[in-house]
């Protein structure tokens, strides 16, 4: 089984005593909300610094990062052409299992680019895997991250 298979499959297993407090759950909230605003800063290093040194993140196809290495290197480049800002992120579900979190969202990114072309608008489903993380920010690192197209708007 591949290792991100094995890592969520392992996060949903139960285990008595490993629930959630509110400590948990507002520290990933501000963490996802850090990513965001950092995001529409252009900020490379707080962008990195809630990510996991191991952190791999599967965009499509063959478009994957693996490290913080490969990560910082994509984030300068995206923002020398371009501006990013969320425009939208709802939460479909979030699992707490310890020290590991698991949440899906819906999301929309505003790209902005810097050579005066017509702005997009990006929209797409995550589900991002959150570890507990001495050296974060905010106590919480991404660790590993999927991104879709999101379904269709009704």
């Amino acid at each position: 089984m591949k290792p991100l298979l094995w890592l969520v499959w392992l996060a949903l297993l139960p285990v008595p005593g490993l629930a959630q407090t509110a400590e948990d759950r507002e520290s990933l909230m501000k963490t996802t909300a850090a990513i965001r605003d950092a995001f529409g800063r252009g900020d490379v290093a707080a962008i990195v610094a809630l990510h996991h040194p191991t952190v791999v993140k599967f965009f499509g196809g063959t478009n994957v990062v693996n490290g913080r290495v490969e990560l910082e290197r994509g984030l300068v480049e995206t923002f020398r052409n371009s501006r990013m800002e969320f425009i939208e992120n709802d939460v479909e579900s979030t699992l707490f299992h310890g020290d590991t979190a698991v949440e899906t969202s819906i999301f929309s990114i505003k790209v902005t680019f810097k050579d005066g072309r017509p702005s997009v608008v990006t929209r797409g489903r995550a589900m991002v895997v959150y570890v507990k993380y001495k050296d974060s920010p905010t106590g919480w690192a991404s660790i590993r991250e999927m991104t879709q197209a999101a379904p269709e708007q009704k």
